[in-house]
């Protein structure tokens, strides 16, 4: 086996190695490895093209860091759980990057919810 074929097959176990550990470790977190087609000025998530170097808030609302091998993102918000599901509906507002846990009978008025999950 020639050198580049056995450091492609260490390249390639190394990044198994790291989803797995990525999905067990932080599950509010992702890594998008480049693809074909990404410009080499940036990184692309969601049809939308982001600068080489830390983002520090998307429009959907996650913190990255766009490397040349691909990009790493974190949400900035988490998801409320514990709640009264029969009376209650969680809704995303993208500007605080946050849900808000309301009442389903359109009043608008906000529903407890115990705790929160990444």
């Amino acid at each position: 086996m020639s050198i580049s074929g056995m450091a492609e097959k260490i390249f390639l176990a190394f990044f198994v190695a790291m989803g797995i550990i990525v999905t067990l470790g932080d599950a509010d977190c992702f890594t998008a490895l480049r693809k074909p087609g990404w410009p080499q000025k940036g990184c692309m998530m969601n049809g939308k093209l982001y600068p080489l170097g830390h983002i520090e808030r998307t429009e959907f609302c996650y913190k990255c860091d766009c490397e040349k091998d691909g990009m790493r993102c974190c949400s900035l918000f988490f998801t409320p759980s514990h709640y009264d599901g029969e009376n209650c509906k969680i809704i995303f507002n993208r500007k605080r990057c946050d849900y808000d846990v309301l009442q389903k009978d359109g009043t608008s008025k906000v529903c407890s919810f115990i705790a929160s999950v990444g």
